[in-house]
């Protein structure tokens, strides 16, 4: 129903984001609510319309491949939009879908809430298809992704609540918490650090 909405971010919260646009705040969630900022400029999300019976969401990604991935994994048996937006806060679409093409099921059981089951259903269900949801990405398959630098503990704590709002335990955010501690990131870069370390 709605492809994207274009319009400036208000609040951000570990889950989700508002959006406004024409006086209107859309909740929107996403996979990093910290890939975005309130900075007053307008920005374009890519939004996914979710209809059931007892749940009506907007669900929004930087990029037209986020979407297009989002999407497919839903048709996953196992796998509820919760799951989806874990896989995709990594923000490494290349990754997720070279370990798809490559039947890597050790990588893809490192999702909260995706098991050996699901995980083969994924390869099953995915393999093979998703080359014109992600064209772009296939030439660079099998490069590493990049992590940046910058701020403090309160962008630490951010990143916190936004692995348990996708699932991560208690246990498993404390495991990567000391390493994270050594570093200056935002909180985007920390929610990335984390999720590289938390799916090694």
């Amino acid at each position: 129903m709605y492809d994207y909405i274009k319009g400036t971010v208000e609040f951000i919260a570990p889950q989700y984001i508002v959006v406004e646009n024409r006086g209107i705040g859309y909740r929107i969630m996403t996979p990093n609510p910290f890939v975005f900022s309130v900075n007053g400029e307008e920005q374009l999300i890519h939004t996914y319309h979710y209809v059931r019976e007892d749940l009506i969401a907007l669900y929004g990604f930087r990029t037209r491949e986020e979407k297009g991935l989002f999407e497919k994994l839903l048709n996953v048996t196992g796998i509820g939009p919760k799951g989806a937006l874990a896989i995709l806060a990594s923000g490494q679409v290349e990754q997720v879908v070279q370990a798809i093409e490559n039947e890597d099921d050790k990588f893809l059981v490192k999702f909260p809430g995706v098991g050996k089951k699901t995980a083969s259903q994924m390869i099953l269900d995915l393999k093979g298809k998703l080359e014109n949801i992600v064209p772009d990405y296939f030439p660079n398959l099998f490069n590493e992704g990049v992590v940046a630098s910058s701020t403090s503990n309160d962008q630490l704590e951010e990143a916190m609540e936004a692995l348990k709002a996708l699932g991560y335990s208690d246990r498993e955010i404390t495991k990567v918490s000391k390493t994270l501690q050594k570093e200056s990131k935002t909180t985007e870069e920390y929610i990335k650090m984390a999720l590289q370390l938390l799916l090694k």
